[in-house]
C-alpha cells in the first residue's frame, strides 16, 4: 500500500543513510520502527499487574495505622 508520509529533513536524511548502511530500504526501516513501536505498546497492554491475595476478617484492629510503618513493625514484633 502506498502513503504519504511527512518526515523532518533532518530525520529523513538520517534514515536515508542508516537504510544505506544497513543494506535495507527506507520503506522497510520505517516498517521495522513501527513494529517495534506498535509491539512494545501491545506488550505494556498484555503486562497485567499480579492479583494480590485478599483475606476475609474484620479490617485493621483499632490503634492500627499503614501510614505509620514503625507502628507495625512494632505491633508484628510483640
Amino acid at each position: 500500500m502506498r502513503t504519504t508520509v511527512r518526515l523532518d529533513s533532518g530525520l529523513l536524511r538520517d534514515a536515508k543513510r542508516y537504510a544505506a548502511e544497513a543494506g535495507t530500504t527506507l520503506t522497510a526501516l520505517i516498517e521495522d520502527g513501527l513494529r517495534e513501536v506498535l509491539g512494545r505498546r501491545r506488550a505494556r497492554k498484555a503486562a497485567t499487574l499480579p492479583e494480590l491475595p485478599t483475606f476475609r476478617g474484620d479490617g485493621l484492629r483499632p490503634g492500627v495505622s499503614l501510614d505509620d510503618s514503625a507502628g507495625l513493625r512494632d505491633l508484628m514484633d510483640s
